[in-house]
């Protein structure tokens, strides 16, 4: 007789001939079997995959990168309309960038504006003490986009008149 702790060594030495006497099963059935069971886990996967995506759990991470960020002064929100520009509707917010440069203060603008169809878009516009611009873009709403955050910087920026990088 075996004891349960030598069952499994036991089992490790039956051969693949002597496991189809043992089990009774064809080595058909249980190679169909295993196919089963591994189409079986990678349909789980991609199941699991397509909620968590879907309920975000996987994340974006440049927009987790703006909401850890550490705020600066708030220059304000702008909201602009269809072909709108902003050096002519945010003069005072722009000023209020450009006072932080000067200064060497952090300072942060909120702009939303349409795009061509009309989905909105958000951007976020970050003067860090350092002298450097960073413009984080919410395009999650907009239907024709990727529907992520995105991310650009540039250090040191000649003018603001628009708020870009001069590259």
């Amino acid at each position: 007789m075996y004891s349960d702790d030598d069952v499994p060594d036991q089992l490790r030495r039956v051969g693949s001939a002597d496991l189809v006497r043992t089990t009774g099963e064809s080595s058909t059935r249980r190679r169909c079997v295993a196919a089963v069971s591994v189409r079986a886990r990678l349909v789980a996967m991609a199941a699991m995959s397509l909620v968590a995506g879907g309920c975000g759990v996987l994340g974006d991470p440049v927009k987790d990168r703006w909401e850890s960020r550490t705020e600066f002064s708030s220059c304000g929100e702008v909201s602009l309309a269809q072909g709108e520009e902003m050096q002519k509707q945010a003069a005072r917010e722009i000023a209020c960038l450009r006072r932080a440069l000067k200064s060497g203060e952090g300072a942060e603008l909120k702009v939303a504006f349409p795009t061509v169809e009309g989905d909105p878009i958000r951007e976020y516009y970050r003067l860090t003490p350092q002298a450097t611009l960073e413009v984080y873009t919410d395009s999650t709403d907009d239907r024709y986009s990727d529907q992520k955050w995105s991310f650009a910087e540039c250090y040191t920026p000649k003018w603001l008149a628009e708020i870009s990088c001069d590259q």
